[in-house]
């Protein structure tokens, strides 16, 4: 893609972002982020599938178990989000889940969020848990499901075509205002993790919490999360995912990108307007246009991304 591609493709993204469009290709070269207008990337097919081939699939905040107005069939929006990525005409292998499986906890809501989720045609699913999936007595309903890779720590890394990814857990212990945590032991553990990586790798981080403050006034950043940029930085391709907020948010510093996810389930209201975070009610045939799933894909570049959000509607 040309520079004048690039710059015009940017400014039509803007737009599309501004008014809640289809969704946005977003495209990582050398570490810096560039949007790209998906109504620019349908009318040129070959140039899209020349971005290169599906790394994996991002899914959040379905809240399995939530019933109220802003969205009173979460299990319906789930499975319109399954049939989307199911539809994708090549399939990654690979899929994460960013946290709020459920809503309240339950057994009988992990049970079904589990069926739900067994519908991906990806042969992997990794997770880390939500503030919602850690809500029962004791946080024991998410690990007897989901804490093997972990060793009921909450936190792992692995590999996959390539890349490096780390789970991390922010939810288990909150600051003042809200804001998440990571800890020093998971800090000390993420040293460890990455002392031997050359700095070549690309690296995909993925919490709950956003991993950087989006609005610090409703609790939407994690408090350490500062020490772990530090050990980052060094890296060329850094990816940072996160859900809670139910929205995209997204930002590039340095060779660090930093995007959160929609959710399957409800939209939350933009920071700092209303009283505060929470579901959102919307007119219904707004709904599908706020909830959405994000696939990510390897660009023929070297150690690079290229993440695509899409609405279910």
């Amino acid at each position: 893609m040309s520079k004048d591609e690039l710059n015009l493709s940017r400014r039509n993204a803007l737009k599309c972002m501004a008014y809640g469009g289809a969704g946005t290709l977003f495209v990582l070269s050398g570490g810096i982020l560039a949007p790209v207008d998906l109504a620019w990337a349908a009318a040129d097919r070959q140039r899209v599938a020349a971005l290169g081939k599906p790394l994996f699939l991002q899914i959040s905040d379905t809240h399995i178990g939530f019933a109220k107005d802003a969205n009173p069939d979460v299990n319906g929006t789930l499975n319109q989000a399954v049939a989307l990525l199911n539809a994708m005409p090549e399939q990654p292998a690979l899929a994460i889940h960013t946290g709020d499986i459920t809503h309240l906890s339950k057994p009988a809501e992990f049970d079904l969020a589990q069926q739900l989720l067994g519908r991906l045609r990806t042969t992997e699913l990794h997770t880390v848990p939500g503030e919602h999936d850690t809500a029962d007595a004791t946080v024991s309903e998410y690990f007897s499901r989901f804490g093997k890779a972990s060793n009921n720590k909450g936190y792992y890394s692995f590999d996959h075509a390539g890349v490096h990814f780390i789970a991390l857990i922010n939810v288990l212990e909150f600051k003042a205002g809200g804001l998440g945590t990571l800890g020093p032991d998971q800090l000390a553990w993420v040293t460890a993790d990455l002392k031997h990586r050359p700095s070549s790798t690309p690296i995909v981080v993925f919490a709950h919490m956003p991993l950087w403050t989006i609005y610090e006034p409703w609790g939407w950043g994690t408090s350490d999360a500062d020490q772990l940029m530090n050990q980052l930085r060094r890296f060329g391709s850094v990816t940072v995912l996160n859900g809670h907020i139910h929205q995209i948010v997204q930002k590039v510093e340095g060779n660090i990108t930093f995007h959160t996810a929609r959710s399957t389930a409800y939209p939350q209201p933009v920071a700092g307007e209303g009283a505060g975070p929470g579901p959102l009610k919307v007119p219904a045939e707004q709904l599908p246009q706020m909830l959405g799933v994000t696939s990510v894909s390897v660009v023929k570049h070297p150690h690079s991304l290229a993440l695509t959000d899409n609405t279910i509607g």
